[in-house]
């Protein structure tokens, strides 16, 4: 199976499971793309661990949060 459709199933079972969850059918809860990137050395391991731990942190201030969007 080719990652991009592994994760396409994975994004859709998990938001329909988030969804279910909070009782909001049909909201978005993943962004429409992924980036994709090879490892290829211990420095480039630690670089994306960190990023992965830190980045939530940052959800307040995206642009992309629900509080950050303007209403038109």
């Amino acid at each position: 199976m080719l990652l991009s459709k592994m994760a396409g199933y994975f994004k859709m079972n998990s938001a329909k499971r988030i969804n279910e969850i909070r009782n909001t059918p049909g909201a978005p809860v993943w962004q429409r793309n992924y980036y994709e990137h090879v490892i290829r050395n211990e420095i480039d391991l630690e670089e994306t661990r960190e990023y992965i731990q830190n980045n939530p942190l940052k959800w307040l201030e995206d642009e992309n949060h629900p509080a950050n969007i303007k209403k038109s």
